[in-house]
Parts: C-alpha cells; sequence; structure tokens
C-alpha cells in the first residue's frame, strides 16, 4: 500500500484525527445512546462493554478516526478506511457514526467528501457495508451518489454476522459530487 489509511484531514470545521486507545471514554460518551445503534445491524453497540469490542477493533483496524468540531474541540463520532484491496484498487469507509446531535446538519457529507478526496488520490473505488435495515445511513450515501451493487452477510470485530448492502463510489462519479 503506498499510501496511509490513517492520516489527519481537515476542512474548515472538522477533522478527522487518528484514533488513539486514549479516546475511549469520548467516544463511548458519544456511543452511549441507544439512538445512535437504533438502525444499526448491532443495536447494543451502546452497552460499554459491546462497545468496548467496536473500539478494539476500531483501533486495530489502524485505519480509524475520531472526528472532531474545530470550534468546540468536541468529538462527534467516529469512522474509518478498511479492508483495502490492491488488486481491485478499492477500499471501504464505514463503521461510521455520530451523535444524534450532529444528525441533519450536514457533517457526514462533508466528512465523507474529506475522506473520498483524499482515497481517490490512491484508489479508483471506494465501497461501504450499510446494514439492511439502516435506512438512514443509505439514505445518506444514495445521496453522495452511492450505488448498491450487492448484498452480503458482513462479520464484524467480535459480533455476529449481519446482512448488509454494498455501495459503491467510483472516482470518476466522485469528481461530479458538489456539497451544494
Amino acid at each position: 500500500m503506498n499510501f496511509s489509511i490513517q492520516p489527519k484531514l481537515e476542512n474548515d470545521k472538522y477533522q478527522l484525527i487518528p484514533l488513539v486507545q486514549g479516546d475511549f471514554e469520548a467516544l463511548y460518551k458519544v456511543a452511549s445512546d441507544p439512538e445512535v445503534w437504533e438502525q444499526h445491524p448491532n443495536k447494543n453497540r451502546y452497552e460499554r462493554d459491546i462497545f468496548e469490542n467496536f473500539f478494539n477493533g476500531a483501533i486495530e483496524s489502524n485505519g480509524a478516526f475520531k472526528i472532531i468540531e474545530k470550534s468546540s474541540g468536541e468529538v462527534l463520532g467516529s469512522t474509518r478506511f478498511y479492508d483495502f484491496n490492491e488488486k481491485e484498487n478499492s477500499i471501504f469507509i464505514g463503521y461510521t457514526f455520530y451523535g444524534t446531535k450532529s444528525w441533519g446538519k450536514g457533517i457526514n457529507p462533508q466528512i465523507k467528501k474529506l475522506m473520498l478526496d483524499y482515497v481517490f488520490q490512491f484508489v479508483d473505488t471506494v465501497h461501504f457495508h450499510i446494514g439492511k435495515e439502516n435506512f438512514r445511513s443509505q439514505i445518506a450515501i444514495e445521496r453522495l451518489g452511492g450505488k448498491k451493487i450487492m448484498e452480503e452477510e458482513v462479520a464484524y470485530f467480535g459480533e455476529p454476522t449481519r446482512t448488509n448492502f454494498v455501495y459503491e463510489i467510483k472516482n470518476e462519479d466522485n469528481l461530479k459530487f458538489d456539497l451544494n
């Protein structure tokens, strides 16, 4: 791999900072709200021990970020790059979540734009796993130009296998992506 899957990324409002072990409490504060996981395939991730497993998987991935609002320094959520496929020149973006107070404010498109603009310097295709009942995330990725290409069973780190849809955005389609 000729690029980092855990760079520091930022725009004028938000930063993606590589996740470290010391970020657990700040991130769990956001993740401990059951509403955050309501549509997610693993609905009990708000429970501390379940979230600890999720967090450990994030750390081990070496591609996870905490999402920071620059003006307040507040942790808003997390996301990551994972499953780089050199042969297909593709990577996944996912495991993204935000606290409910960040919902509907246009934050996710800005974060995805940062990530896509960065990673499309190195890959041709980005994929996303989205739970089959996670309608909020399906709508969000479709608004960004993601196209559903298949359904597959996904085994999350230390969690049961769940049915997910796979969406993709190709580099040439990202060029059409506009936040306005």
